[in-house]
């Protein structure tokens, strides 16, 4: 077992990555059972996968365990579904003691966070990611949120979990098409801030069936480690690694969650962004096809035909964005982003034609 540790003083909290770790969940050292509730929410599928089986270990060794299910899909992410967790934890007799444990992907760890950050004002809770995306991305860090009609993530938190628990066997469980759309997570760490690491996954991905998740999550997990732990609330450094998010939550938005895997819009954001690095100066064109080819090892689904200012409509909802100024995350060479406040409508609706 590797132990990656997120640096925020009082609030620091390690990262244990192996595999079978869910088959000694039970003797997790940061896990100290003092009677108090513990409750795993996940999604059914997803418990009867393993999390029966990691609620069976708990409670052999004296923990009170319940469980909460939520519907999948990013339609579980809503006030409503939040209201009724709330309900439940209530019924469960649980309080301030009592702790949570997130058992699923990123829908999973976004509303199971957000309940603990409100929760009698706030409840100790843990990451255990089961989707590759989550695994190298919403599961560190201590983004909580929920979706509302406007837009993704619009209601929200930091709140940092006390610890994540990584099995990278648990992707054996998923659909290849789950595993691949989170690949772009992995490329997208790479693109940003390490360009040997980019140049690895370029040659990893020439056969994606023998793909080093264990090597590849270990490394994403230590830059954004070190991202977090230098700029915990998204002030100037974490922005960078919102590269490809913003046109690819508005490809979220306007198609449906349930419509784009997170990790394919993405990857199209990605394509947009860097494109647009490369019309800003920031970006030479061979890098820009570099990164490009990179991406499209992955297998992405076509977009369909969409309304450029419907899909526009969308970016300007962006939480990036300030006093009117479109927020980009740009690169202005392979393994080095930037912020950049300026970008104009006009470029960010012409790079659309890269979605094509």
């Amino acid at each position: 077992m590797k132990t990656i540790k997120v640096n925020l003083r009082e609030r620091s909290y390690p990262i244990y990555i192996g595999d079978d770790l869910y088959k000694e969940i039970d003797h997790i050292p940061i896990f100290k059972n003092i009677g108090q509730k513990w409750v795993i929410i996940s999604h059914h599928i997803i418990m009867e996968i393993i999390g029966n089986k990691i609620g069976s270990l708990l409670r052999s060794s004296g923990f009170d365990c319940e469980n909460i299910i939520v519907p999948e899909g990013d339609a579980a992410k809503n006030t409503v579904e939040y209201s009724k967790i709330i309900s439940q934890l209530v019924k469960f007799g649980c309080d301030r003691k009592s702790v949570i444990l997130a058992l699923g992907g990123g829908v999973i760890g976004d509303i199971a966070g957000f309940v603990a950050s409100s929760f009698m004002r706030g409840i100790k809770y843990y990451q255990i990611p089961t989707t590759l995306l989550s695994m190298v991305d919403s599961s560190i860090g201590g983004k909580t949120g929920l979706n509302i009609p406007e837009g993704k993530n619009l209601i929200g938190s930091f709140y940092q979990p006390a610890g994540v628990l990584i099995d990278p066997k648990a992707l054996k469980t998923l659909p290849f098409d789950e595993v691949h759309a989170g690949i772009s997570e992995i490329i997208k760490y790479g693109a940003i801030q390490d360009k040997i690491f980019l140049n690895n996954i370029d040659d990893w991905l020439n056969d994606i069936n023998s793909f080093p998740f264990l090597e590849a999550i270990l490394k994403s997990c230590k830059i954004k480690s070190k991202i977090i732990s230098k700029d915990e609330h998204e002030n100037d450094l974490r922005k960078i690694l919102n590269f490809g998010h913003t046109i690819g939550h508005a490809l979220e938005a306007y198609f449906g969650f349930e419509k784009i895997r997170h990790g394919e819009a993405v990857a199209h954001g990605m394509i947009c962004a860097s494109w647009i690095s490369k019309e800003t100066g920031n970006l030479t064109d061979r890098e820009y096809q570099k990164l490009c080819k990179i991406i499209k090892k992955v297998p992405l689904p076509n977009i369909r035909e969409f309304d450029p200012d419907r899909l526009m409509g969308y970016i300007k909802l962006d939480k990036k964005n300030e006093v009117g100024n479109f927020c980009f995350i740009l690169l202005n060479q392979l393994g080095n982003a930037i912020v950049e406040q300026n970008i104009s409508e006009k470029l960010i609706i012409k790079s659309f034609e890269k979605l094509k």
